[in-house]
């Protein structure tokens, strides 16, 4: 999972609902701390293209364990309504991809979405570097805390159930 300083992880959701809605909110990273539980601000300082490309905003969160890294991202590449892929920069280096696919529900019996988030990123901040080779699997714990209440604060924003996560 960790090479020195760097992390990946690799998370994924899957919501009893159409890709559209889910492209929706996750496309609006704006309203994402009105959902997202340990998000405390989301800012956006540019839209980019037409496109989405060159989307640029400042995104703050709180950790459990009481400190919090701060991030700006910018949009890379954007094919609506499937793929969003952008750069980090702040506390954390690195990029983020969402891929939101087409599934069903384990029964077949209604339309579902699966969301893979990969996110590959190293600690650039100086406090957080040095506590790196000690702290990963507090970082790791975390990371999966967030990504859970994400995942529960998106399903029930879009008024669908949480199928599986991980």
């Amino acid at each position: 999972m960790a090479a020195g300083r760097e992390f990946s992880f690799l998370t994924t959701w899957l919501l009893a609902c159409e890709r559209g809605p889910v492209w929706e909110a996750i496309y609006d990273a704006d309203t994402w701390s009105e959902w997202w539980p340990g998000l405390v601000g989301a800012e956006r300082h540019s839209s980019g293209e037409e496109t989405g490309v060159g989307q640029r905003g400042r995104y703050r969160w709180r950790a459990a364990v009481r400190y919090g890294v701060s991030f700006e991202m910018v949009s890379t590449r954007v094919e609506a309504p499937r793929l969003l892929e952008g750069k980090a920069s702040g506390d954390l280096d690195g990029s983020g991809v969402w891929r939101l696919l087409d599934a069903s529900a384990p029964d077949g019996s209604a339309p579902a979405t699966a969301v893979l988030f990969d996110w590959r990123v190293r600690l650039a901040r100086p406090g957080l570097r040095l506590a790196a080779p000690f702290a990963g699997p507090i970082l790791r714990w975390n990371h999966a805390r967030l990504m859970r209440a994400g995942a529960q604060g998106l399903a029930s924003r879009l008024g669908c159930e949480l199928l599986a996560e991980g």
